[in-house]
Formats: C-alpha cells, structure tokens, sequence
C-alpha cells in the first residue's frame, strides 16, 4: 500500500546527551535536538497485520495534516526539525484520522457494544498509545505515559490506506451517523483528535469557565478554533480570538468568537480590556507556539484588568522560554498550566457527542486533497496561514 513517510538523519546537536528514553539512532524525546534534513516521500510499505488479540486494522478514509507534521518536515537554519517532542523516523505521518473497521482481533472491544467490534464500524483513534500500568497511567494521567508511543510519531500513521490499531484506543462514530452524511461523517471524524486537545486544554487541564466568564484564545489555528467552539458551548459570554490572518478570524467568528483582534493592527491589550469591560479574562489560552511575543501581552491585560483568579493555559508546543514575572501572577491571584494531549477523562466521546449535537468542526477544513497531495501541502502549510487544516480523503 502507499503511505507517506518522514525520513531525517540522527545527528544531535553539539552538547546533547541522551536521555533513559531515547534510544541511539532510533526515538528521542527531544526531536528539535536531534533530527536534521527531513524528507517527505510517497513510498510503498506492507499492509498491517493483527498480531495481538486486542487490535484492529481500520480503512483509512480521511487523515488531516497536523502542526506537527508540518513542524517535523520544517527545519531552522542548521537543518534542525522545529518539532521539539517524541520522534522516531522513519515513519508513517498521520494521526489526525478516522475510517471503518475492516478486520478485528477476538478480544479487540468496542466501548461502545462492550463487544467485539463489528466490521463496518465507523472510528476514530487516540494517537497517544498509553500503556495503561506505569505510575502515570495508573493515577489517570496516560497523556504524560512513562512508556508513551505516538501514531505517526514513532509508530507508522494514518497517511496510508491502512492502519493497525489497539481497540483500546479506538472510539465509535456511530453518534453521528445521520447527523453528517457520506464524506463529512469521516471529515467529522478526523477531527476528533485535534479538538480533543483543545477540550483537554480549556476544560480539563484548564478547569473549565462557569457560563458567563469571558474567555481569550491567543492563536487561531486548528486547536484555538476548536478552543472557540468548545468555550461557546460552554457558556461563555465573551469568546475574544485574536489571530493575524483574516481567513482564520472568520472562520472564529463561524464557531462563535464574539469579538476577533488581528494583533499586528491593533492593540491586543487594550481591545481586551475594552471587550470585556475592564474585567479581563477567566481563561487564556496560549495556541499560538511564540510565547515569547504573546506573554507580556496576556500579563498585561491580567494585571491591568480589575477581575482576579485568571487561568492561562499554554497547549501549543514551542521550544523558547516564556518571559514570566511572577508578581503579576501573585498579585492578581493568576495561574498557570500546561496541557498535553487528548486522552483520558473521557475527552473523545464528549467531544463526538459535542459534535453529534451540533458543533460542526468540518468548518476549518480548507482543502480535501489525495494521498499523493500530502507532502506537497504539509510544504505549502509551512507558509501559507490562508489554509487552517488540509484533509486527506480515501476512497
């Protein structure tokens, strides 16, 4: 079958060292330390297999283009991958997905029956392959996994016509059958996965709003879209996203954005403060991977506004230090947290439910384009912001 494959050369930058979990040559955790001269080809790989009783093997019907695969083919000047995380190359990309069972091991569970799977299921899958008995896992925490594994990462992805699964990671679309038809219900799907890890950011890691709290949304892609969506459902009276490109803060307001701000025209702080009337925010979620520009920007508005207990998240992955005072934080009784992933405390099916209710993610995809397109888009994204997320769609 086809499939669309990272290459890179293992050459770790001057003066770093391996850590218990890397592996020589083969998987760091540190992949913007380690990978240089990535390549992107169309190759031609073997069909996946059941070997374990618990798997599935799913038909790949759509699979959209992450920031990190972009991140991972997108070098610095010395040749360097920007993606700072868990990489092993080569692999298939591809964790964005969704598509039917089409072969199921004996003890490989649908939550959704609590049995086997049944050919012809629709699903989706968690791309953050957990193990389920490391002290983590165990507490309930299997986004941070001591023995974590990554479709399309480390582990061969969903840019192909096939992909093996756990049945352990897998969630039913059954819920929107009849509420997206044909195509959209596998487009709908394929984006479980980003919009779990916004729900994962502003609700779960982030505590949630109280309806009427007023929210901002510091980047607006794929993830800060969803973020806007998510929080609107949730009752949130004042939704501010403020993102440079004009395509994406229309595409907010279609989610429910209340006020948008393109920050290289107008003053983030004081349009802020203006649209909430001077109260500021509950929650801030820093989507936009250059916290070193964003920061004394969200600090500002938390130490100028006259509203208190302010929660800022940080999801998007960047590998630069944030300039933190944290006076302003202890003054204005602020706080701070990180986010990582998408699985645990049930993030995928209430985010499936969310979409079987009516929140229609489908509208950030800007282009459905083949298999053979991919390397060319996750190129073009690199560049061009007028795109917010590029799909692959198999027949």
């Amino acid at each position: 079958m086809k499939a669309v494959r990272l290459h890179a050369k293992w050459d770790p930058r001057s003066g770093f060292k391996l850590g218990p979990k890397d592996v020589e040559g083969k998987l760091t955790w540190l992949g913007s330390k380690v990978w240089r001269y990535p390549e992107i080809k169309v190759e031609e790989v073997p069909e996946p297999k059941i070997e374990k009783p618990t798997e599935i093997i799913i038909k790949v019907r759509a699979c959209g283009i992450c920031g990190s695969d972009v991140h991972m083919a997108q070098t610095d000047e010395e040749g360097y991958i920007l993606y700072p995380g868990l990489t092993g190359f080569p692999v298939t990309l591809g964790h964005e997905f969704s598509g039917v069972v089409v072969e199921a091991g004996p003890e490989a569970i649908n939550r959704r029956t609590n049995k086997r799977f049944e050919i012809g299921e629709p699903v989706c899958a968690e791309e953050m392959l957990w193990c389920g008995h490391c002290r983590p896992c165990a507490e309930g925490f299997p986004n941070h996994c001591e023995n974590l594994n990554e479709l399309g990462f480390n582990v061969d992805g969903a840019f192909a016509e096939y992909i093996k699964v756990d049945a352990k990671y897998a969630w039913s679309l059954k819920e929107l059958e009849g509420k997206y038809e044909g195509d959209k219900l596998f487009l709908a799907g394929s984006l479980v996965e980003p919009t779990s890890v916004a729900y994962n950011a502003v609700i779960v890691r982030g505590g949630g709003i109280r309806p009427g709290d007023n929210v901002v949304i510091l980047g607006g892609g794929p993830i800060g879209l969803a973020a806007v969506a998510i929080l609107k459902h949730a009752g949130a009276a004042n939704v501010i996203l403020s993102e440079p490109s004009e395509p994406r803060r229309n595409l907010g307001k279609e989610l429910g954005a209340d006020y948008v701000i393109d920050p290289t025209k107008e003053d983030f702080v004081e349009a802020v403060l203006d649209y909430t009337g001077g109260m500021g925010a509950k929650l801030f979620l820093e989507a936009t991977g250059v916290p070193q520009i964003v920061w004394p920007q969200i600090e500002e508005v938390i130490w100028r506004s006259r509203g208190i207990n302010s929660t800022v998240v940080i999801v998007a992955r960047a590998d630069a230090k944030i300039p933190l005072t944290g006076e302003v934080f202890q003054v204005r009784r602020a706080q701070i947290f990180g986010s990582q992933g998408h699985s645990g405390h049930g993030t995928f099916p209430r985010v499936i439910s969310l979409m079987a209710s009516g929140m229609d993610m489908t509208k950030i995809i800007s282009k459905v384009v083949s298999l053979e397109e991919i390397p060319e888009y996750i190129k073009k994204l690199q560049t061009d912001k007028s795109l917010v997320k590029v799909t692959m769609l198999n027949e």
